[in-house]
Order: C-alpha cells, then sequence, then structure tokens
C-alpha cells in the first residue's frame, strides 16, 4: 500500500486550507479547493498535486462534475472516497444554484430560460427534452422532464409534452433540450419537432413560446445557446 502524503506535512505557506483561512476561498486556484477535499495525496504527491492531475485528466470543472465514480476512480491517487467525496461537492453546487433561483421567475426571453436551465444542462450526458412550464404572466410554474436519447439523438412525441403541460395547468410552454457535442445549432429533426410542437399548441390553446437548445460557449460563439423563435422559425 502506497504512503499517504498529508497536507499537513506540507509546509505551512503551501497548505491549501492555511491559506484559505489567511487568504479567503476566492484566493485559492481550482487545484487547492480540490486539494482540501482530498485532504490527502500519495507518497511523494500532495493533496494539490493529485489535485493538479485531476483537473489535467478532466480539463475542465464542467468534465469533471460530469465524470463517474469509476472515471474518478482511474485517477492515479483518487480511491472511493475521495471521488465519492468530489461528486458530493458538485452536487452540493448544483443545489445551491437550484436554491437561489428566484422563486417563480418570469421568464419571457430566451436568456431568462436558458439561466434556468443552463446549469442543470451542463451536468447531462445525452440529449434531455425539457419542458418549461408558464402561468398566464409568464411566471414560471415548473420545469419538468419528458425524454433522453443517446449523445445526439432524442425522440419525442407532443402527446408527451402536452400532457405533461395540461397536467400543470400551463398557458405556455417553453421547450428545450441541450446538445452535447456543445454546438446548439438546431438540426432538421430539432426543427421539425418544433414545428409539430407549435401546431398541437395551436389546436390545444396552449402558446409554444420557444425552443431554446443549449450547448457551450467557445471564443467564436459567446452564447452558449439558440432560441429557434430568434431564429426564425416560429414565423407564420
Amino acid at each position: 500500500m502506497e504512503d499517504k502524503l498529508r497536507i499537513k506535512d506540507l509546509p505551512v505557506p503551501e497548505r491549501p486550507r492555511e491559506r484559505l483561512a489567511a487568504l479567503g476561498a476566492d484566493k485559492l486556484s481550482n487545484a487547492e479547493l480540490i486539494a482540501i477535499l482530498l485532504r490527502t495525496g500519495l507518497k511523494g504527491i500532495s493533496a494539490l498535486g493529485v489535485a493538479e492531475q485531476v483537473l489535467g485528466r478532466f480539463g475542465t470543472l464542467q468534465r469533471l462534475a460530469n465524470a463517474s465514480l469509476d472515471e474518478l476512480c482511474a485517477v492515479k491517487g483518487i480511491g472511493r472516497d475521495k471521488a465519492v467525496a468530489l461528486k458530493a461537492a458538485f452536487t452540493l453546487a448544483r443545489n445551491m444554484a437550484r436554491e437561489i433561483r428566484p422563486e417563480s421567475p418570469t421568464l419571457d426571453t430566451p436568456d431568462r430560460i436558458a439561466d434556468l436551465l443552463r446549469e442543470d444542462s451542463r451536468l447531462l450526458q445525452v440529449e434531455t427534452f425539457q419542458v418549461v412550464m408558464l402561468n398566464t404572466r409568464r411566471r414560471l410554474i415548473r420545469v419538468e422532464q419528458i425524454s433522453q436519447g443517446t449523445l445526439d439523438t432524442l425522440l419525442i412525441h407532443p402527446r408527451e409534452v402536452f400532457k405533461a403541460a395540461i397536467a400543470a395547468n400551463a398557458s405556455a410552454i417553453v421547450v428545450a433540450h441541450n446538445h452535447p457535442s456543445g454546438d446548439p445549432t438546431p438540426s432538421e429533426a430539432d426543427v421539425k419537432v418544433t414545428r409539430d410542437l407549435i401546431r398541437a399548441g395551436q389546436l390545444l390553446k396552449i402558446d409554444v413560446l420557444d425552443h431554446v437548445i443549449i450547448g457551450r460557449a467557445t471564443p467564436d460563439r459567446p452564447r452558449d445557446f439558440v432560441s429557434l423563435r430568434e431564429l426564425g422559425y416560429f414565423a407564420a
């Protein structure tokens, strides 16, 4: 069994806990914050060193948050307990984002829809179709997941969408899904589903206000989502 190198074995100025207490959490790097969760490293490698290996392996916090327990345990120095601690920390962060979300927000723009769904969408590894149900004042009733697909395929039927909307007594809905590839550009299937839903909504007197697709921002594409209404697919 490999000997553990504890954070307290490091010189005081290099200890992340002491640095956090002295400087504040905002002054620490992501690797230092992760090292605090890990607590111990391996022989010759501090917890900070293991944390740096973890970040090097996954590249971004989003990919790290999406990693399974088995993927985390595959990193040298990350056992089951450390992997569980990391999953717990990222889940707490997601729960906090939900908790501070304004109660019954007004959702009358695609930006607000994206803000509502963004944190949860970041952790999804397959396409997931959601319905945002709104009252007559365009305030949130609830969000309901309707379907999950494979990495890039999603099957959805208007019946499932409007069954949820009718049960919630919704006056209007916004449909949304994520693109795990990161590119939110709508596919032909996305456009077809949108038009089918618009027609079904007209028959049921439930307005389909938009279809928002969430991806990831890039230097060339600073906005991480698209609105099919803004793209003109809702034009009469």
